[in-house]
């Protein structure tokens, strides 16, 4: 069974391997999908040409000139006098391409001649096949040239070779040809998939502005037809977005005007009336309705079409911290970097004052800290309070979800704070969550892409 698991897990973490070498852009897999094929095609035509073409030619040289030098030898054999060898050697010189001399009374070294690379093993060949007598073949003491030497009965023939008469010049082209062709591919290749990458490019940045709040007035479907498709999609779903939005601002202007008429004429009418505890209740309730609506309406209105603006984010949060301070809230506000990117202000301010008020309203003391981490803006808010248990932070943001089943306007609030909170962070690409504080209380962490 051990072994069974062995080897089931041997795939697996080969696939884990393979998938982190792979590269992760569209680009880059792209070009290896057609890098790949080019190269084991370039990889098998070579093995092909060096199998087949090379060797064959190589074979027909090496013949050739083993050959040859048979030629002078037997010619040699035939004892011509010395100014028959010197005919002979010059004839060969200017025919043959050979220079040779013949050195009489002496032997070649009584040792084994082992060759060692493929051009010395496809001449030995040769010589073994055609000449028949001892040799020795350095293909390393002169550039360009092979010398053999040959073991005659009275003597030893010696041979320089021109290299080109073995090695054919077909290969060097060959290969110039198949490198050079790989790269004219490659660069083609690497500019066509870089324009049909573009566009998804675009489509990509076009979504995440509109998922930040972000304006995409430029956008327009361009690429291949899928692309296009799905540029278009993404088009009708912005301006079916906008559009719902738009009418949700529009029913909730409507809807704030017609509540808050009745409030106002109800407030008139007490305030006409003689004050007595009745009276003073209910002023109080109205004050509440009044607040429970404007909280509603700011959940259900969200961000509304509020333009994003280059804010200072410190100066900010000292407003809020300001106005906290003024209602009575002891905050301490640590600003480590001044972070200045593009904000839906009254947005963020409402978000961070919501924040402000509800540790307010259950802790003693508050801290309040901006910093930049890296490529994100982080806001933090702790208390000294009761916080939050971990199985219910969750909850908590969810629309008129309260802590306090006692649904009191005084401890409780309206349950929607955090709502509108997230609302907005979310609405600028961000995140919200909770934490323990070390302040022992809850801790509210906001991150936004800068």
């Amino acid at each position: 069974m051990a072994r069974l698991d062995a080897l089931t897990r041997v795939p697996r973490i080969l696939r884990l391997t393979i998938k982190r070498l792979l590269p992760r852009g569209l680009l880059a897999r792209s070009l290896l999908i057609i890098v790949v094929p080019l190269v084991l095609l370039q990889v098998v035509s070579g093995v092909i040409f060096y199998d087949r073409h090379w060797s064959n030619v190589s074979r027909h040289r090496a013949t050739a000139l083993a050959g040859d030098i048979s030629m002078v030898q037997n010619l040699i054999n035939e004892d011509r006098g010395s100014t028959g060898q010197a005919e002979l050697f010059e004839l060969a010189r200017r025919t043959l391409d050979l220079i040779i001399e013949y050195e009489q009374g002496t032997i070649l070294p009584n040792t084994h001649f082992e060759p060692s690379g493929n051009l010395e093993v496809t001449l030995s060949r040769a010589l073994q096949e055609i000449v028949q007598r001892p040799f020795v073949i350095d293909t390393r003491s002169e550039r360009d040239r092979v010398l053999i030497d040959v073991q005659l009965s009275s003597g030893v023939l010696k041979v320089s070779a021109n290299e080109e008469r073995l090695i054919s010049s077909t290969t060097k082209i060959f290969i110039f040809w198949m490198i050079g062709t790989s790269l004219i591919l490659f660069a083609v290749a690497t500019l066509f998939m870089r324009n049909q990458v573009s566009p998804i490019r675009r489509l990509a940045t076009a979504a995440e502005n509109f998922g930040k709040g972000r304006d995409t007035p430029n956008f327009k479907p361009s690429g291949a037809a899928e692309v296009r498709q799905a540029a278009s999609a993404f088009m009708a779903m912005r301006n079916r977005l906008e559009r719902q939005i738009q009418q949700r601002t529009d029913m909730l202007s409507g809807v704030s005007h017609d509540l808050r008429t009745p409030l106002t004429r109800m407030k008139l009418q007490l305030a006409m009336l003689n004050r007595n505890t009745e009276i003073d209740e209910l002023n109080s309730d109205v004050a509440a309705m009044e607040g429970m609506i404007e909280g509603y309406l700011n959940f259900a209105r969200g961000e509304g079409t509020e333009e994003r603006q280059l804010i200072d984010a410190g100066g900010l949060l000292e407003e809020v911290v300001h106005d906290a301070r003024r209602n009575g809230t002891d905050v301490t506000l640590h600003i480590e970097e001044s972070v200045t990117l593009p904000l839906a202000r009254a947005a963020i301010r409402r978000c961070l004052t919501n924040l402000a008020d509800n540790a307010a309203r259950h802790a003693e003391r508050i801290e309040m800290r901006l910093r930049r981490n890296g490529s994100v803006l982080e806001i933090m808010v702790d208390d000294d309070g009761p916080g939050i248990p971990e199985e219910m932070r969750d909850d908590v943001f969810r629309p008129f979800f309260r802590l306090d089943e006692s649904r009191n306007m005084e401890t409780g609030g309206t349950g929607l704070g955090l709502s509108i909170a997230q609302d907005i962070v979310h609405g600028h690409g961000g995140e919200i969550s909770l934490d323990d504080s070390p302040m022992g209380g809850l801790r509210v962490l906001i991150r936004i892409p800068i």
